[in-house]
């Protein structure tokens, strides 16, 4: 048994046995502060965003958020950002100290959660189901949207992850909310790589490091200054990331097979109604677990479904018919 093989027979044994659920999209714009991957240990401690920088090395970069009165950022910054941006936003004010490469900050969520005291690392999980990732963001310089792989196996390849560049899609101001509403780009498992620079004996492509995930970060490295950022949605190759940054998941279409009209479940308080739905279907509401909690044939647009018994939180909805295939995420309050 190899090096690479050791570290994953050994993170794979140590992770927590835990059910496994749906990732469902993260959209800043349904103003919900958790991202739920679905591989979650039980803990609910996965899925917040934390920043990082490059101050270990002797750098001196930093994360500046929507008001600096917020601390600490990674718990309540989000909250601030999510009522101005729409997602998670802010400023790397990047600045090199004695580091000696280009300075960074990362921004990122762990996929399932810390491990159980003293051992506070965060776990690790199979996302290959995911087949990917969806992203919806604006920033001024690239973005490198990473597959973090832990602090063990991360420094067993000197910090060289698969990783993807997304490229600058400017937030044309200082401040949020930003003019450009930014895009979305769809990513492969596959399309993660080592940078070519890399020359150690441990290797990992996308593929591989999807399977033992520990987090996704984005890093913004450059030359010394400040760029702005917006982390708008993100989610599972085939989630509902919008188009554009601010669109809730609630008006995320998805097309249907045929006659191309826009399918979506509506929700309206606790009713949920549906439109672009032309034949019968089975709709199905799935909780944070992957459990289904309701389940019924609906007759077009005509049905309404009743979920003032379920308790607040995210859910799937889920609708399969004979022209009509799609998936939203909904918000119980």
């Amino acid at each position: 048994m190899d090096i690479k093989d050791t570290l994953v027979a050994s993170l794979l044994a140590t992770s927590a046995s835990f059910a496994v659920g749906p990732f469902v999209t993260w959209n800043g714009a349904d103003d919900d502060q958790q991202i739920h991957t679905g591989l979650d240990n039980g803990t609910e401690t996965s899925g917040y965003w934390y920043t990082y920088g490059d101050d270990a090395a002797g750098g001196q970069s930093s994360f500046s958020c929507v008001t600096d009165a917020i601390d600490p950022p990674f718990i309540t910054c989000t909250n601030a950002t999510l009522d101005i941006c729409k997602g998670f936003c802010g400023s790397a004010v990047l600045s090199k100290g004695s580091y000696t490469g280009q300075p960074f900050i990362g921004v990122g969520f762990n996929v399932v959660s810390e491990a159980s005291s003293p051992d506070y690392n965060p776990g690790a999980g199979d996302a290959t189901a995911w087949d990917g990732l969806c992203i919806t963001y604006v920033s001024d310089i690239d973005l490198r949207l990473e597959l973090g792989l832990g602090p063990i196996v991360d420094s067993t390849i000197s910090y060289a992850n698969p990783a993807v560049t997304l490229p600058a899609e400017k937030t044309l101001g200082a401040k949020p909310p930003y003019k450009n509403k930014g895009k979305k780009v769809v990513v492969s498992w596959s399309d993660f790589k080592q940078p070519t620079s890399y020359t150690g004996t441990v290797k990992f492509d996308g593929e591989q490091a999807a399977k033992q995930l520990v987090a996704v970060k984005f890093i913004l490295q450059a030359d010394p200054g400040e760029y702005s950022f917006n982390i708008c949605a993100v989610g599972p190759k085939d989630g509902t990331c919008p188009e554009k940054c601010g669109i809730p998941s609630s008006e995320v279409g998805i097309k249907i097979a045929r006659g191309g009209v826009a399918a979506m479940a509506v929700l309206n308080g606790r009713m949920l109604g549906f439109t672009g739905v032309k034949s019968t279907a089975t709709a199905e509401v799935l909780n944070s677990l992957g459990q289904v909690v309701v389940k019924s044939a609906i007759e077009g647009d005509a049905t309404t479904l009743n979920l003032s018994y379920l308790d607040a939180g995210i859910y799937l909805v889920r609708v399969v018919g004979k022209s009509t295939n799609f998936t939203n995420k909904i918000m119980l309050k």
